[in-house]
């Protein structure tokens, strides 16, 4: 069987296998539906990984298309970075019971400190204390990406259609998006540090791996692909075909096998149980016993 055929064959099973694995996971959200606010996010997260492969998949098919499609189908996959880190930062306001819009830090929690890390520290205090502004701040941090990735986006799109997208240009995007990304889940490190106690009985660390997983080797894997493709690594031993066509692949490749593990990896993180009837009702009890005492 000719290499082609034989990736084709498997990333068409790992597309299925991520599909279907997604599926189940969604479908049993909605048949456990107890808490819309928060599983509205949770599937917004859930479908970032059958997304990711299908948007994938078809690059593969298509691979000796133009950059600028390339460009496109990127896009799709980076935009929804955005919508589901937002969302996720919308789930962690829920679990704690926080407006997300006016960011009013509960009194048991006010004062908390926030200790920040190089390179932070040379534009933030090394440790500050929780309240109406630091929470606000850090929300502004991830929001960042929520507007700067879609822009960056667009832009990109409108430079390739207009033939002025020269290399220096694609890696001042990479570098600004790289920063972007970085400032946004280090924020959501430091809210899940600051609410370690009360976010815990949700495992919110699992649910934050599931995201920065597919965010950063998305995006790393893509910066080393350009390197190599760069250095002469990654060559086109035919005329027809360039060497960004070979590069997106491979990226592409990647990405269908490596869904198939978030898919299943989500299954566990982003669970229904919690939502499931006895479950709901017996959280319920527990907290009325506590409102009684």
């Amino acid at each position: 069987m000719h290499p082609a055929q034989m990736t084709y064959i498997a990333t068409t099973c790992c597309l299925v296998i991520t599909l279907l694995v997604s599926a189940k996971l969604v479908l049993t959200h909605i048949l456990c539906w107890r808490k819309p606010k928060e599983q509205k996010a949770i599937l917004v997260i859930i479908l970032m990984a059958p997304l990711y492969a299908v948007v994938s998949y078809t690059g593969l098919l298509h691979f000796t298309w133009s950059s600028s499609y390339f460009t496109f189908l990127e896009s799709i996959k980076e935009c929804y970075e955005a919508l589901v880190i937002a969302k996720f930062m919308a789930l962690m306001y829920s679990y704690l019971n926080i407006s997300l819009s006016k960011n009013i830090v509960p009194d048991g929690v006010k004062g908390r400190e926030i200790h920040h890390s190089f390179p932070m520290t040379l534009f933030q205090p090394h440790t500050v204390r929780l309240n109406h502004q630091s929470l606000k701040l850090l929300k502004q941090w991830t929001w960042q990406f929520v507007v700067i990735r879609p822009v960056c986006s667009i832009l990109m799109i409108v430079l390739q259609r207009m033939g002025i997208y020269p290399s220096w240009v694609s890696w001042t995007f990479t570098i600004i998006l790289n920063i972007s990304v970085s400032l946004a889940l280090y924020s959501l490190v430091i809210f899940y540090h600051v609410f370690d106690k009360e976010l815990k009985p949700h495992s919110p660390l699992a649910k934050f791996l599931c995201i920065k997983g597919i965010v950063f080797f998305c995006f790393w894997q893509g910066i080393v692909l350009e390197i190599l493709a760069a250095m002469g690594v990654i060559k086109s031993h035919h005329i027809w075909i360039e060497v960004e066509q070979i590069e997106e692949a491979y990226q592409n490749v990647l990405v269908c096998l490596e869904m198939v593990f978030f898919a299943i990896i989500q299954q566990y993180a982003y669970s229904v149980d919690p939502y499931r009837i006895g479950v709901v009702s017996s959280s319920s009890s527990i907290k009325e016993k506590k409102k009684d005492k």
